[in-house]
This record gives structure tokens, C-alpha cells and sequence, in this order.
């Protein structure tokens, strides 16, 4: 279907039945391949100051200041894990598909670099497949984690020049889809199994959800703006939601873990002090719990589809030794990877596409799910930067 046939439509970019803007496509596309979206990351010394310039793009700050926030790629020898993952994703999402006898290809791009999301669309359209359905490596509505991959799908087929040939939807938000989620129910209950075994009063046992911290006026902003998310919009909700499932889903495999307390924070913040971010922060949550009477603390990474930079150090190096620091057994769950659950239900929410799934009938945990496939009018604002041309969702 070419893009040039929508152009009139209310979402550019689009296939043709997504270009009305439905919340839900329950009609079957055609789709001839998969754009495996991920954020990027360097692999090796030399890359570490110019990938940060590609991740700060627009915003002006000095490589002065981009050498202070780049030691924990340094300290990993200026590679970030996350290329490796989503060369490792790649081939199980292709396996998977070859498995179920899908023959659609994957074509990988990353936003801030290489290989780059210009390379992956225009290596897909070189080969004839201009019907494209994009799964980005995150599973939550906000700015960074929704929208901005939208920005960047639509910015990269006019800069290639295939915006009149090409055409990108994106797979809902999947945050509360039972192939994400298994790996964190899991983890919960090993970790909470683990400590019991090891002597601890299961209500002196903490689970600590966390996620990236996003600037308080971005998450006021995520998801759809006819709905009253609460204080920390869509993207807080659905965290929220989605760790009481866990807690209560791994109750029921584990009775005891009904006495554990559990609670959602954050982690990795940047910008200037000055700028609120979403709290608490997790080392400071971690400092608190001695004098809540907990002895050990289980930190699950659900915001992390992978073993991100942001998990091997915020969580296995700075919340690990607040942990120790405080006297308290240590546990870091899974994240999903290339686990076989988290394979097969990417391949699940690709076949909702394909066959057009009646809403109805799709797989979700949480009375907030499932997302829709097409993203509402100003959903996700950046106020900082205003909204720009975005695939995959109702203008603006």
C-alpha cells in the first residue's frame, strides 16, 4: 500500500486501514515486514561521546558536560549492552516466526545509532517490503517511549525520501500483555521464594518496581488526553497497574507473598536539578527501609524490556551497593530479553495486525489494556520541544 494513497488521511504514513485514525485496527494488514525499533547504544570507546551527541540532539549541551554523564558506559568499556540485545532479539523473533510459519522479515534500526532507523527502512523498501509494522523496544506510553519513536519514524521517511512509498504502523503499547509480563512474575516470586528459604519474615521483605523517570510534565502528558490518569499520567498508571497484577499473580503461586510490601520508584533521572522528575528515587527508597524493619529487597526493572545500561548500572552497581550500605539481602529480577514468553507474545501482537484481532480477543492483564493501535491526538506531548510529525497516531 503506498503512503501515497493516504496522503489525505487523518494519520500520515499509514497503512491504509489505520489511516482513518481507529482506536483499534480490526481490520487484517498486509503487512511484507517487521521495523524492530530500538534506542541504540555505542559499542566501543570512540562512540561513547558521539552517540550521547545523537541522544541530545537539538538540546545544545557541550561534550564537556556529555563526558560527565558517559562513566558508566566508560566503566563498561564504552559498550552498551543493548546492541547485542536487539541482535540477539532479532534472531529470536525470526526463529519464532519461522517457527510458526510467518514469512516476514525483520529489519532492525536503532534511534540513536547504528545501525540507524534510515538504514533499516531504506534496506526494506530496497527490497520491495513497503508495508511496514514497527515494534519498539518499549512498552509504556510517554514522550520517549512512545511518541518520540513516532517522531522519529515519521522524520526518517522524509528524509529518506520514502514517505510517498512507505508505510509504518506501530504495535500498541504492551505493557500489560501476558507475554511482557511473565518474566517479572517469575522473578517476583523466585526472589520472595529465595528469601523465604533464606529465613525472611516475608513482611519484612521489600519489592521495588522500577522505571526510568521521566520529567513530571512529560508524564502528566502520556497517553491519551481525554483520560484522567492521575498524577503522573498514563505512564505512571500503567506501571502502577501493572506491578499490582504481578504482586497479585504471584500470590497466588505463592500464598506468603500476600504479607509482601511492595512499591513503585524510579531511577535515572538527568536534566538540571531544578527540573521535576518522577519520585522517589529508588537508592533513596532503598536508604529508608532498615527503619521500615525490612531485611532484604527485591529491585524488579519493569520498565526494561532488556539488561539496559540503566539496569547493569543504576541497578546491579548503584542500587546494589545502597542495598549492602543499608544491611539488606539483595535480589535483581529478570527482565523479559529474549525469554520465550516475551518472543512468542511479540509475535502474538504482530498477528492482532495481521489478522485484523477483534479487540475483544485480545491478550491484556490490567483493566487498563489493551492500548490501542493508533495513537490519539496529542497524546505523549513534549512540551519542551512542541509536537512534531509523528507515524502511527492521529495528528497532533
Amino acid at each position: 500500500m503506498s503512503a501515497r494513497n493516504v496522503t489525505a488521511a487523518t494519520v500520515p504514513f499509514a497503512s491504509a486501514p489505520a489511516a482513518s485514525g481507529p482506536e483499534f485496527v480490526e481490520t487484517p494488514v498486509a503487512y511484507d515486514g517487521i521495523l524492530l525499533a530500538g534506542f541504540g547504544g555505542p559499542e566501543g570507546q570512540d562512540d561513547v561521546i558521539p552517540f550521547l551527541r545523537n541522544v541530545t540532539r537539538g538540546r545544545g549541551i557541550p561534550d564537556e558536560r556529555l563526558e560527565e554523564v558517559a562513566h558508566h558506559y566508560r566503566h563498561f568499556g564504552g559498550v552498551s549492552p543493548i546492541n547485542a540485545q536487539n541482535r540477539a532479539l532479532k534472531a529470536a523473533l525470526e526463529a519464532e516466526l519461522a517457527r510458526r510459519g510467518i514469512d516476514l522479515p525483520v529489519y532492525w534500526g536503532n534511534r540513536n545509532w547504528a545501525p540507524y532507523l534510515s538504514d533499516a527502512v531504506s534496506e526494506a523498501s530496497g527490497n520491495g517490503d513497503t508495508t511496514l509494522l514497527a515494534f519498539a523496544t518499549s512498552a509504556y506510553s510517554s514522550f520517549s517511549s512512545c511518541r518520540q519513536y513516532r517522531e522519529d519514524f515519521a522524520r526518517v521517511l522524509e528524509e529518506t525520501g520514502l514517505s510517498e512509498t512507505v508505510t509504518i504502523d506501530k504495535i500498541r503499547p504492551f505493557y500489560d500483555h501476558p507475554g511482557f509480563v511473565t518474566s517479572f512474575v517469575e522473578g517476583v516470586r523466585d526472589a520472595i521464594e529465595s528469601f523465604t528459604a533464606d529465613g525472611a519474615d516475608p513482611a519484612a521483605i521489600q519489592v521495588l518496581f522500577t522505571t526510568h523517570s521521566v520529567p513530571t510534565d512529560d508524564a502528566l502528558r502520556s497517553g491519551p488526553r481525554d483520560v484522567d490518569w492521575g498524577a503522573g499520567g498514563a505512564y505512571a498508571a500503567q506501571h502502577e497497574a501493572v506491578a499490582a497484577w504481578v504482586m497479585s499473580r504471584v500470590a497466588e503461586l505463592v500464598p506468603s507473598a500476600a504479607d509482601v510490601p511492595w512499591e513503585l520508584v524510579y531511577q535515572s533521572r538527568s536534566g538540571p536539578a531544578s527540573q521535576p522528575w518522577l519520585e522517589p528515587d529508588i537508592c533513596d527508597v532503598i536508604e529508608e527501609l532498615p527503619a521500615r524493619g525490612r531485611t532484604a529487597v527485591a529491585v524488579v526493572p519493569l520498565g526494561f524490556v532488556s539488561d539496559h545500561m540503566e539496569v547493569l548500572w543504576d541497578l546491579d552497581t548503584e542500587a546494589k551497593d545502597a542495598a549492602a550500605e543499608a544491611g539488606l539481602a539483595f535480589m535483581r529480577t529478570p527482565t523479559p530479553g529474549v525469554s520465550d514468553s516475551f518472543v512468542a507474545g511479540i509475535v502474538d501482537l504482530v498477528l492482532e495486525r495481521l489478522e485484523g484481532r477483534p479487540v475483544a480477543d485480545r491478550a491484556h492483564v490490567t483493566a487498563l489494556g489493551p492500548a490501542f493501535d493508533v495513537c490519539r491526538p496529542g497524546c505523549c506531548e513534549n512540551i519542551r520541544a512542541g509536537f512534531k510529525p509523528a507515524a502511527a497516531g492521529i495528528a497532533p
